[in-house]
């Protein structure tokens, strides 16, 4: 006799959990209210993307951050609560934000 036998003979009554597991983890991780606004400025002449309108915790935009400039392989920064990253990377920062599950705003041109 299973211990799974057993446990149903001792609890007729019981309905075990399942446990689903999410295929993303890092659906888990960010919080949203508001979409997240992703504009273009050119600075001393070089075009950045700036990232800005995240409402969750701050170590958490700091990972999105390093995910984006890791899939993207460029260079960026994070600060004053904004993503700064090299280049003009609208439409494809656009595209890894909307598949991890964020809403996203274009704004400027």
């Amino acid at each position: 006799m299973d211990l799974q036998d057993q446990l149903k003979n001792l609890f007729p009554d019981h309905v075990p959990e399942v446990k689903k597991e999410t295929t993303n983890s890092t659906s888990d991780i960010w919080l949203q209210d508001e979409p997240i606004i992703c504009k273009y400025e050119k600075r001393k002449g070089k075009p950045i993307t700036i990232l800005e309108g995240y409402n969750g915790a701050t170590e958490d935009f700091k990972k999105l951050a390093k995910t984006l400039k890791t899939k993207l392989s460029v260079g960026g920064s994070f600060k004053d609560d904004k993503i700064i990253i090299q280049g003009d990377y609208r439409d494809k920062i656009m595209d890894i934000l909307k598949n991890m599950g964020f809403t996203v705003k274009r704004v400027g041109g």
